[in-house]
């Protein structure tokens, strides 16, 4: 009972600063129809709610292609294909139209349960949808009619803003209307990617069979930037699905286009949406702007990350303690390495200008980030702006890796060699060795 408690409350100490990150942001969710069909449909729906509940501003996008198919097929019916775009004439568009009348009608079922001993329970969820994307049609393309297949003309955010604001859900389908007042046929690749551009959206998500993109050798691709996932899409032709291969074109388009982080994570998978965001490495897969990791000079804003980080560490004895007021102090001094606005690692580099020489201390590293070198990226750093200073060498005074300093070019000096001020500030009941590093050798 005890080992399920600690679980619990690490789970929560993980999750909290993701929680309070999202609160107040904008999502795009593109529930394609394969999720509906084959996925976790309810486990889905039930943990859209729960983003919901947590102050995330939701738009639901929906699609239907496997159950427009299965229709088709009820009825003796086909529809062609032009660039991987339904060829929609005005028989297939009354389909369209039932079967996402449908889907709209079961994923409003579904947010408004409010059973007890249910993730929904007291949910309280206002959905609404409305004209609030305007169509106009494809028209014709290699001499191909689309007939009444449509894409965006205008998205109106003011409308869709007013509604998040009051908090609640806006689910949309892929039957929209023109000015004409015809019905087109839209992909929900293309409604979530404008949707998600025109409001700005902070995130926008989509499922797959799979856990995200897969490398080579069946591997996860955690994260990855929209012109490499565009060789990606290139060298993968036959791979993907085409609901996948259709939410990455749009993930790429629409990170190009403003929004910063597209997820793709997998429908079959419990949970999936939950722990992609709100644990720090995630399960599937980014398309993202820029890397979710970022080494930069540290700032006062960076006090509390920097803190939480050393504490366990000053506990254990293994770094001399420093208050909160002398880190304000020092902080200048450090470099962090931030993932998620979330400090994983630190080091300082303290000037001793008489001497021409500089101190590397405080290297930390987040105990879940060790794997990836990031204490050797947070070296080089410091020794690139020792030399930019013009230090002649670098020292360092460590109780527990001799060894790794010594792996990276240090050697074992004694307490003169250390800078005259340091010296006098040596603690020798800690006994700490003192190596350093030439940096002009």
């Amino acid at each position: 009972m005890s080992s399920f408690v600690s679980e619990l409350v690490a789970g929560f100490r993980h999750s909290a600063p993701y929680v309070n990150a999202h609160r107040g942001k904008t999502f795009v969710v593109m529930l394609g129809g394969e999720a509906i069909l084959e996925g976790e449909f309810r486990a889905i729906i039930n943990d859209i709610a729960l983003l919901h509940s947590l102050g995330i501003k939701i738009v639901i996008v929906y699609g239907a292609r496997p159950q427009i198919e299965a229709e088709l097929a009820t009825r003796g019916m086909r529809c062609d294909y032009h660039h991987g775009i339904r060829i929609t004439d005005e028989v297939c568009l009354k389909v369209i139209k039932q079967v996402a009348g449908a889907l709209m009608l079961d994923i409003s079922a579904c947010l408004s349960m409010s059973l007890n001993n249910t993730p929904m329970q007291h949910a309280n969820i206002n959905l609404v949808s409305g004209n609030y994307v305007i169509a106009q049609p494809l028209g014709v393309d290699d001499g191909v009619d689309y007939c009444l297949s449509g894409k965006v003309r205008k998205i109106d955010t003011e409308a869709l803003h007013c509604q998040l604001n009051q908090g609640n859900i806006v689910l949309m389908g892929p039957v929209c209307a023109s000015v004409t007042g015809e019905s087109f046929n839209l992909t929900a690749e293309d409604i979530a990617t404008q949707v998600a551009v025109k409001l700005k959206a902070d995130k926008m998500i989509g499922f797959c069979q799979l856990p995200g993109l897969m490398n080579e050798v069946g591997e996860l691709i955690p994260e990855i930037m929209p012109n490499l996932a565009q060789g990606y899409l290139q060298q993968t032709h036959q791979q993907l699905c085409p609901s996948t291969r259709a939410f990455v074109h749009a993930s790429i388009d629409a990170c190009r286009q403003g929004v910063s982080r597209c997820h793709l994570v997998s429908y079959l998978t419990d949970g999936a949406l939950l722990q992609e965001l709100f644990s720090r490495d995630g399960i599937g897969t980014q398309i993202v702007t820029e890397s979710a990791e970022k080494l930069r000079r540290a700032d006062i804003s960076d006090i509390g990350g920097v803190l939480n980080l050393i504490r366990p560490l000053e506990e254990q004895g293994v770094l001399v303690r420093r208050s909160r007021e002398q880190l304000e102090m020092e902080i200048e001094q450090f470099v962090v390495v931030e993932r998620d606005s979330l400090i994983i690692g630190c080091a300082a580099l303290y000037p001793f200008e008489e001497d021409n020489a500089g101190e590397f201390a405080c290297l930390v590293v987040h105990p879940d980030y060790r794997d990836a070198d990031r204490g050797a990226l947070l070296l080089n750093t410091i020794i690139n702006q020792a030399r930019a200073r013009g230090y002649s060498r670098l020292f360092a005074l460590t109780t527990r890796s001799i060894h790794w300093f010594l792996e990276h070019g240090f050697a074992l000096q004694d307490v003169e060699a250390l800078p005259e001020k340091k010296k006098q500030l040596y603690n020798y009941q800690r006994r700490s060795k003192i190596l350093a590093l030439d940096l002009f050798a």
